[in-house]
C-alpha cells in the first residue's frame, strides 16, 4: 500500500472535522433530505463503521482469514440513540483511532496488504482492498455531509 494511501486515511477524522466545524446542535439534526440520515446520524455511523473497519483489520492483519461480520447499519441508527451521542466526540474517537491505526499501517511489510478475511455477506477480502474501501466509504458519506450542510446553513 503507498504512503498516500495511508496519508488520506490518516487524515479522515480532520477532514470530518473541518466538515461539521461550526454547525448548531439544531444544524447536525436536521434532515434537509426528508428520510435520509442527519448530519449527525452520519458522523455516528462513520464513527461506528470505522470502530468495526479498524477491528477487522487487526484481525486480517493478526489472523489467518478471519470471518468478518456484518452488521445492520440501520438498525445501529435507530437503536444506539445516534440522535444523542456527541458528534464532537465521535470525530475525536474516529480521529484517534485512523491516527493511531495508520502507525500500525506503516509498520506492514509489503505482502501484508493481501492477508484476507471472509465477510459473511461478501466473501474474501484482502486488507488492501479493505482499507481502499473504508476510504470510498468515508468519501462517500462526506458528499453528502457537504450537500446537507449547505441546505441547512440556507435556512
Amino acid at each position: 500500500m503507498n504512503d498516500q494511501t495511508i496519508d488520506r486515511y490518516e487524515r479522515g477524522g480532520q477532514i470530518l472535522h473541518d466538515a461539521i466545524a461550526g454547525l448548531s446542535r439544531e444544524q447536525l439534526l436536521a434532515h434537509p433530505v426528508p428520510g435520509t440520515w442527519s448530519i449527525q446520524e452520519i458522523v455516528i455511523h462513520l464513527m461506528d463503521a470505522d470502530l468495526i473497519a479498524i477491528d477487522r483489520m487487526k484481525r486480517m492483519i493478526a489472523m489467518e482469514n478471519p470471518l468478518l461480520v456484518g452488521y445492520d447499519e440501520a438498525a445501529f441508527s435507530k437503536k444506539l440513540a445516534y440522535d444523542q451521542q456527541s458528534p464532537a466526540d465521535a470525530v475525536t474517537i474516529l480521529d484517534l483511532g485512523f491516527r493511531n491505526f495508520a502507525k500500525v499501517l506503516r509498520t506492514l511489510p509489503p505482502d501484508a496488504w493481501t492477508r484476507q478475511g471472509t465477510h459473511n455477506e461478501r466473501g474474501p477480502v484482502t486488507l488492501g482492498d479493505y482499507l481502499q474501501s473504508m476510504i470510498k466509504h468515508m468519501d462517500h458519506h462526506l458528499k453528502f455531509v457537504k450537500e446537507k450542510r449547505a441546505m441547512v446553513e440556507k435556512k
